[in-house]
């Protein structure tokens, strides 16, 4: 995997992935700060493993909003100290525990982005059935 990030001016800059860019800012402007875009990250790995787990369980939803938060150490570098995830679904009631087991599933097997968050910080979620 290789990503080439390229400065624009004063804190913004442009990163991209074969023909796909995303904007950084670190005042928030003009883009994402880079820890929003690690959270971003975090909630795009996990969503993803949790759709394709579903698919597989035939757990029919019509929304998926996933929601994260981190705490940060008020030092420098200010690394995250706690992050939490809420999953807001879309589904029947009776499909609450294949969801929440997706969602096991993807924090602690398959998505590597929280299993290096995790080597820093708790990530802990909250599932919510809409």
């Amino acid at each position: 995997m290789k990503v080439t990030t390229n400065w624009k001016n004063k804190h913004e800059f442009e990163s991209n992935q074969d023909a796909n860019t995303i904007k950084l800012d670190g005042n928030k402007k003009n883009g994402f700060g880079p820890k929003a875009l690690l959270l971003a990250g975090l909630a795009g790995c996990s969503g993803i493993d949790i759709v394709d787990i579903l698919e597989k369980m035939r757990v029919e939803f019509s929304e998926f909003v996933i929601d994260t938060e981190a705490e940060q150490a008020v030092d420098h570098p200010k690394v995250f100290t706690k992050v939490m995830i809420t999953y807001r679904i879309k589904t029947d009631l009776v499909n609450a525990d294949k969801v929440a087991k997706a969602i096991a599933l993807s924090l602690d097997k398959y998505c590597g982005v929280a299993a290096m968050l995790k080597k820093n910080s708790p990530v802990d979620y909250k599932l919510v059935i809409e």
